[in-house]
């Protein structure tokens, strides 16, 4: 399982003060509000930031880093990711599974009693309505599963696989 989320790339500087603009790629910006400290990678370049400021402009978050008070200080961080460590994610619900540890899995579906590959799951796609889960086919192909009860039967992150039930006519799309 992954130890670690990201939950942001710095786009740019923002002002003087050495304060960095930063692109969520958390499903809830507002997490920034609880975070005492991220983990900056850029490259082969890791470190650990403790959060001075947080604040909220249109669809990006403001971050302003302890030690860090002047755009000199930022201006190297651009394109750099944040990240938390597994700990710090915030909570699932039942039946909820973190986008990262989902990814690679084998997908398998159930013919004659017997679990049968498909394929590897290799990205999550969030519609609004459910997710859909890609799959890459052992053939080649793609397939798009929908996340709901009737179809996804099965997750076990343990033994690495997701059980689904294809819905007829679902591989002719």
């Amino acid at each position: 399982m992954v130890k670690e989320f990201q939950v942001g790339v710095i786009t740019s500087t923002h002002g003087l003060k050495g304060e960095v603009k930063v692109f969520p790629t958390t499903d809830d910006p507002q997490r920034f509000l609880d975070l005492e400290e991220v983990i900056l990678e850029k490259g082969r370049i890791r470190k650990t930031l403790r959060i001075r400021s947080v604040k909220f402009f249109k669809k990006y978050v403001i971050l302003g880093f302890e030690g860090m008070d002047r755009i000199e200080d930022v201006e190297r961080l651009r394109g750099s990711s944040l990240l938390i460590d597994r700990k710090d994610a915030l909570p699932l619900e039942e039946g909820e599974y973190y986008i990262p540890d989902l990814l690679g899995l084998k997908v398998v579906t159930r013919e004659e009693e017997e679990d049968v590959q498909i394929g590897t799951l290799k990205d999550v796609l969030m519609t609004g309505a459910n997710d859909v889960y890609v799959v890459e086919k052992t053939d080649g192909g793609e397939l798009l599963i929908p996340v709901i009860e009737q179809c996804i039967k099965e997750v076990n992150l343990e033994e690495g696989f997701v059980r689904v039930w294809i819905m007829p006519g679902l591989e002719d799309l």
